[in-house]
């Protein structure tokens, strides 16, 4: 029986499997998220056999201003809970505490939200996470949030990106609305800066999207297809890769946006799932 057991475990997928043997073999996927999350969707691409192409088309950096920041953070004991909607946003919120000298005790009187995967991050900051929604989204968040009592009486801190050089994606300001709709006084401050990135370095990346070598274009974020959209000349210049998108919010933006999206992760708390649809698209 263990050798049975031993047998079929030496059968998963490892570093060791023949790359023919992987379901991504040979398989090209742009990777369009910002550096700080494309190496985590690479390294699972790369696990299933698939060949990564690096072009983030937005990238996240720190705030260039910190008033607003600052206030909210030398306020904080006023906000029962403070709900991040991204691992971005836990990291420059945690660093700007630190470079403010504020003790991480602070935040303890709080609740603190993260959504799948980003509860890590959070955890390695502060040791603490009220509430990870079941559903890995903004809507996840509200539906939580609702059948908690006396909610309506709660102030709430949303730690949000900056957005320069594009169009906001309508998640955060459609969260902010729907718990202002429970009652709850909600609290948006910039956390750190989401921007779009010059198209001039990336004629390389672009003719092989042209050319047809690219397979799949992956897109995390409704941002990445924004600031993508604006680096190609028409719909003709991508239409022979397959596009895969990071959840249902990601792929419903983008359709309105008139991208045709062919793959949509289901489960969307972490770049492993992301990954995952993709190889299974090609593996049916």
């Amino acid at each position: 029986m263990a050798d049975k057991q031993m047998h079929a475990q030496s059968r998963e997928i490892n570093l060791l499997t023949a790359s023919r043997e992987l379901p991504l073999y040979g398989k090209r996927i742009l990777v369009t998220a910002p550096r700080n999350y494309a190496y985590r969707l690479s390294e699972q691409i790369i696990k299933k056999g698939g060949l990564p192409v690096f072009m983030p088309t937005i990238e996240t950096c720190y705030l260039s201003n910190y008033t607003k920041l600052d206030t909210a953070l030398k306020h904080i004991d006023e906000f029962d809970w403070i709900i991040f909607t991204s691992r971005n946003g836990i990291t420059a919120f945690f660093h700007r505490m630190n470079d403010l000298n504020i003790p991480v005790s602070v935040v303890q009187k709080c609740q603190l939200c993260a959504l799948g995967k980003d509860a890590e991050s959070l955890l390695s900051f502060c040791g603490k996470v009220d509430l990870i929604p079941t559903e890995s989204s903004p809507a996840g968040i509200v539906a939580e949030l609702a059948k908690l009592p006396q909610i309506h009486e709660k102030k709430v801190l949303i730690p949000a990106p900056e957005v320069v050089g594009l169009p906001e994606p309508d998640i955060v300001p459609n969260l902010i609305t729907d718990l202002q709709q429970l009652g709850i006084q909600v609290t948006r401050v910039p956390t750190y800066i989401t921007q779009a990135l010059n198209t001039s370095i990336y004629s390389i990346e672009l003719n092989l999207i042209r050319q047809g070598i690219i397979d799949v274009i992956a897109f995390s974020s409704t941002a990445e297809v924004e600031s993508f959209l604006t680096m190609v000349s028409s719909q003709s210049d991508y239409e022979r890769c397959i596009i895969a998108c990071f959840g249902p919010y990601t792929s419903a933006n983008a359709r309105k946006l008139g991208v045709n999206v062919s793959i949509v992760a289901k489960d969307y708390s972490s770049f492993e799932g992301f990954a995952q649809a993709i190889a299974t698209f090609f593996s049916v």
